[in-house]
């Protein structure tokens, strides 16, 4: 069972970036999929998810109407589309998916399986 962020790079401000996540040895369209990122010297922050049944959206207030979260079954893919970019975005991006059941993800205590993290700086 892996997942496998890619995408990040280097990008000036105002420009756009798509993340991956994808799965190995599991169904991803059975699970809620999230992504996470951690900056420099702060706490790893949510930043949006997907749920598993319904495909509902649901994003962190620094990102909506920049970021776009999506997930793509028949690749076992999960991506998330950065645009706009800022250097605050600047940070280690992570994915994760888990089990949502009839919960919304964002409320989701614990996420089972990550990926190993992919980096997107943002320049001014």
């Amino acid at each position: 069972v892996q997942l496998q962020a890619s995408g990040g790079g280097v990008v000036q401000r105002g420009e756009s970036l798509r993340l991956s996540c994808a799965a190995s040895g599991f169904t991803l369209a059975y699970y809620a999929i999230g992504w996470f990122r951690q900056a420099p010297g702060r706490e790893r922050e949510w930043v949006s998810c997907i749920s598993s049944a319904d495909d509902y959206t649901y994003y962190a207030a620094s990102v909506k109407g920049r970021f776009t979260i999506s997930r793509e079954n028949r690749e076992n893919t999960g991506y998330l589309h950065m645009s706009n970019l800022k250097p605050d975005d600047t940070a280690v991006y992570y994915c994760a998916a888990t089990p949502d059941g009839r919960n919304s993800c964002p409320n989701l205590p614990e996420w089972n399986y990550w990926g190993q993290g992919t980096l997107v700086t943002v320049s001014s």
